[in-house]
């Protein structure tokens, strides 16, 4: 009987690097009170946001994908053709096919790649460095490029004060290739679809011509969910991966709120000395962006540095959930 061949690849994955794109408006607390029945003392006691980041009418979720992904190939020291596959995150593509992915490697001028969209919310970038780092080892790609990119403003009901002022834009991107060490933990994933009104976009069929869909969320029911439920998945993370908190040295979950954050810190009984991400002060939720940006950030200020471990958790609509430990490139 003939034997099939499989595919093999490296031991081992590890980010290369990363980069971060920002929507070019900013819009502060005042501002936002301005479209809803709010203030800025309530504004930063619910959320810790104290300004948010909006696309300006030169960007769009595509055109901060294409930047973020330049940025990152440079930094990986990679030319466009050494990049193998493009897995985008995200849920403000407009289009049901072709994929985002296809036009920014397009954009890239990345020949010949596999090229998809992962549509998995605020937790899609951590989806997307899962399958990269499958995709390395198991021998299907050298060089994955990742990105988290979303144009939420786009989305928001400005008369729903209960979720106008929490989201913004910008684009995250990593590259993913081989590694002569373990630098990828496993990641831990799941999600519970019958709690998937509890975030939701109306369908394009359900509005007027012209009309696009908007965002809704029951707030509580999401600080529920992420404060019990995966805050115990985000301590399963670190204990896959074979570690404990005192090997932490940076903590960065889904920027979705600083009181969820805080909830996740008591229940992961953290060392005082390992940095936590807080880049929704000045950036907002930008879901499938928001780790890869805050984790740029860290690395730009100086507050964390290569090749330290770090906890990574997303979590949003559907409801989904992944995360993994992995080393900054």
């Amino acid at each position: 009987m003939a034997t099939i061949k499989t595919a093999t690849g490296p031991a081992y994955s590890r980010l290369l690097s990363v980069a971060g794109v920002r929507g070019n408006r900013v819009v502060d607390n005042a501002e936002m009170c301005t479209y809803i029945d709010s203030s800025d003392e309530w504004i930063q006691q619910r959320t810790g946001i104290v300004e948010r980041r909006w696309v300006d009418e030169n960007q769009t979720a595509l055109s901060m994908a294409l930047e973020a992904g330049v940025e990152a190939i440079k930094r990986a020291g990679l030319q466009p053709d050494e990049v193998d596959a493009v897995l985008i995150a995200t849920v403000s593509h407009f289009k049901q096919t072709p994929s985002l992915a296809v036009l920014v490697a397009d954009g890239l001028g990345i020949q010949d790649p596999a090229a998809y969209d992962i549509s998995a919310a605020c937790a899609g970038f951590c989806y997307g460095v899962g399958q990269a780092d499958a995709l390395v080892r198991g021998g299907l790609a050298r060089n994955v490029l990742v990105i988290g990119v979303e144009a939420l403003s786009m989305f928001i009901d400005l008369a729903d004060r209960s979720t106008a002022f929490l989201f913004s834009d910008g684009a995250g991107a990593v590259v993913i290739g081989p590694s002569d060490e373990p630098s990828i933990g496993p990641t831990v994933w799941g999600s519970d679809g019958s709690q998937a009104p509890v975030i939701d976009i109306h369908a394009w069929d359900t509005v007027d011509k012209g009309d696009i869909p908007k965002i809704t969320m029951e707030g509580r029911a999401v600080f529920k969910w992420a404060t019990t439920a995966i805050a115990e998945k985000t301590k399963q993370a670190l204990e896959v991966a074979g570690l404990a908190p005192e090997d932490l040295d940076v903590f960065i979950p889904h920027q979705a709120n600083n009181r969820i954050t805080d909830s996740m810190l008591r229940h992961l009984s953290l060392p005082d000395d390992v940095v936590i991400a807080r880049d929704i002060t000045h950036m907002g939720n930008s879901s499938a962006a928001s780790i890869p940006l805050a984790m740029d950030a860290l690395l730009a200020e100086g507050k964390a540095k290569s090749g330290d471990v770090a906890l990574t958790i997303g979590f949003g609509a559907g409801l989904v959930y992944a995360g993994q430990v992995l080393r900054l490139p």
